[in-house]
């Protein structure tokens, strides 16, 4: 498809000579930079929430400590309060 785009006098020109100078013509070289934009754009768009799945009942045990890292790694290494 044929179409008008206005670029930057120095952006085309650098263009050009990277076109030329690896073999490729100005077409195949802006194809490829859309489509890398365009990817990386796609890949960057969050998939949307994510739901992690809980089980159990009855909330947190009793006696743990949340704001002990000690605590909690012990209970989970473990299965039981630390005393």
């Amino acid at each position: 498809m044929r179409t008008t785009v206005r670029l930057d006098d120095r952006l085309l020109a650098d263009a050009k000579r990277y076109a030329a100078s690896s073999g490729r013509t100005l077409t195949s070289l802006i194809d490829e930079g859309l489509r890398s934009v365009l990817a990386r754009r796609a890949a960057a768009t969050p998939a949307g929430p994510v739901t992690l799945p809980t089980g159990g009942t009855g909330g947190l045990r009793p006696g743990v400590n949340m704001e002990s890292n000690a605590a909690l790694l012990d209970v989970m290494d473990h299965g039981h309060d630390p005393a």
